[in-house]
Formats: C-alpha cells, structure tokens, sequence
C-alpha cells in the first residue's frame, strides 16, 4: 500500500501550530519570526513535506527550478545569499540554477532569456551596476515568471524585493565618524542610479547634515567600488594634499585600496585618517588595521527572498501584495575608525 504523503497539517501537528502559521512560515511573512521559520523548514525536510505544484506545473509548463541572477559569485556577499536561498530551496524541493553577470548589462539579458527558455518556477535577481533598463525583466514577469528582486533592485518594477536599509547603514557609520571627531568626511560612493549606493549616500548626507558638517561637490566620489578605484582615487587626494580626515567607502573593495595607498604613504589609523567601508567582507577583520564596516546579513536575506518567491509560485501569499522586506543592517566599529 502507498504511503500518505505528508501535508501541511502534518507540519503543524508535530510543531504544535497551526496550519496558518505554517503557510504564513514557508511564504516568508514577517510577522512569523524567524526562529519559527528555521523550525518549519526543519521539521518540513524531516516529514519529506513536499507543497503541491501539481496544478502550477499542469498551468505553466514549468517545473521545480528556480532561476538566481546575481553581479558576482566570487564576491562573499553574493555567495552567502545563495546559500540562504539554497537553505529555503532545497527542503522545499526546488533545484537553483545560478546565472553571473559580471556587473555587465548585455550578460543580465541573456541571462534572464536563458532562465525564460529553461523555463523556471521563478528568479531571485540583483541587477548589474550597469542595469539602466529593466524591458528584460519586465519581459520575463510577461512570461508569468515569478521574481523576486534583493539587494540592488529595480523601484520601477512592481514586484517582491529584499533590502537592507541602506540609508541607516550609511548613517550610522558616518554619524560613528563624527562622534570619532573626524570633521572633514569624504564618501566614496557607488554607482549613484543604483538605490544601494544612494541610500548610502543620502545617509552620510543626513549624518553630516544633523551635524552642521557642510558637504561640498569635492567630498563625494561615484563610481568608486573595486579596490583599484578606492587606491588611484586615494593616491590622487594624497599628491594633491587633499586628504580627508575621514573616508566612508561604499564598498569594502574600494575601503580596501583605501588603505593601501594610504599605507604606503605611512599614514597611521585612526590617528591621521579613519576608513570604513560597507558590506562586512571577510577580509575586513583581516586587515591591518580591522576595517570598520556595515554588517548587511546576506544569508537572511537569500533566505527571506527564497520565502517569498515560493510564496509566490505556490500560491500562498494571498493576503500579501508584493512585499517588501527591509532588514536592517548592523555597524561593526574596528581599529580602522576607533582607538581603544
């Protein structure tokens, strides 16, 4: 004789819950803490729970995969949201299929008509630093694909998103900065169409706004993201006697080269000169000195939009109108900014 398979009652039966809380669990809603997520993820491997596609599959053609459309795999932030995205996806019985840009317009293109003519469930995506037109996602949401974007994301776009709060990020740390008594601060920025890079921005603004620290067009550097970028640009400042008595580095790369140039000039921190940088990247704690930086918690962020897409694709997120989720970053203060 067959055996029953298990259901959605199962789940909540062994956990003591309700069934409800147990949708509202697997779809991602906010107000299902996540301690009780990690239970019903668990308890649904255990059970062999498998949510029923049947109908979905009969009505689109599609499968169990899932599309994951990121700038970079080697870079730590996007690795780790994969493997959220993977901790949610696979006990849900979902396969990944994993796409690189390499922060290139054109790639993001084809990418995408590759997932199309794959024939995913859905797309988690962060867009290219190069992403100026999104006719390539709207075209896929026309395919009736499911998307989900997170970290750099498209506001023209009615759909799901994932965010960190960007603006406090940038505030917190530049607000740190000021109580140092570092009084000239430069910020190098991102690309500014990017709403990751501008919400940075517009906190550092705030943070030296709310302090009556005027911020002038010389202080604020675009487009300064990798660690060659941070070093030329520095290097410039230095022969040119411009130095700051502060960076705040939108990216950790370019905080980087930050530091490297200023090392060569035998510039000691945080006495000369503070640096910070965004994004909380495993060499950070490595350098010498630590990197004061911006914990974005990239796992819970891959697992938050991996909620919300199978929400989607299993039709349980009916009572919730493409959601966005906001998490909220966390200021991590080494030697680079603070001498104990």
């Amino acid at each position: 004789m067959k055996s029953r398979k298990s259901t959605i009652h199962d789940v909540a039966e062994q956990l003591g819950i309700t069934a409800s809380t147990v949708s509202r669990a697997l779809s991602g809603n906010d107000r299902i803490s996540q301690k009780t997520k990690e239970k019903v993820l668990k308890v649904a491997a255990e059970l062999n729970y498998q949510p029923n596609r049947l109908a979905s599959n009969l009505r689109t053609g599609r499968g169990n995969s899932i599309g994951v459309v990121v700038p970079r795999i080697n870079r730590n932030f996007f690795s780790n949201v994969i493997s959220g995205i993977e901790s949610v996806t696979n006990p849900a019985g979902y396969n990944i299929m994993i796409c690189q840009t390499n922060e290139e317009h054109e790639n993001e293109v084809r990418s995408l008509q590759t997932l199309i003519n794959n024939q995913v469930d859905g797309i988690i995506m962060s867009v290219s630093a190069n992403t100026m037109n999104t006719s390539h996602i709207q075209k896929a949401l026309d395919e009736s694909i499911h998307i989900v974007q997170f970290d750099r994301v498209s506001n023209e776009l009615d759909i799901s998103k994932v965010v960190n709060d960007n603006l406090m990020g940038g505030y917190e740390v530049t607000r740190h900065l000021i109580e140092q008594g570092y009084k000239r601060i430069y910020h190098f920025a991102g690309p500014m169409h990017l709403g990751v890079y501008h919400d940075r921005y517009l906190g550092y603004m705030k943070a030296m706004n709310e302090a009556g620290m005027k911020v002038s067009s010389d202080m604020v550097f675009a487009d300064i993201l990798t660690r060659m970028q941070g070093l030329e640009t520095t290097q410039t400042l230095y022969k040119s006697g411009m130095l700051p008595d502060a960076i705040f580095a939108a990216s950790d790369f370019s905080a980087l080269g930050v530091l490297t140039a200023l090392k060569e000039f035998g510039i000691s921190f945080p006495k000369e000169i503070g640096v910070a940088g965004f994004a909380n990247e495993p060499f950070t704690e490595l350098t010498d000195p630590g990197l004061t930086t911006v914990e974005q918690f990239s796992e819970r962020m891959g697992q938050e939009a991996a909620y919300l897409l199978i929400a989607e694709i299993e039709g349980l997120k009916e009572d919730i109108e493409h959601q966005t989720i906001n998490i909220k970053p966390e200021l991590i203060i080494r030697q680079s900014t603070y001498e104990n």
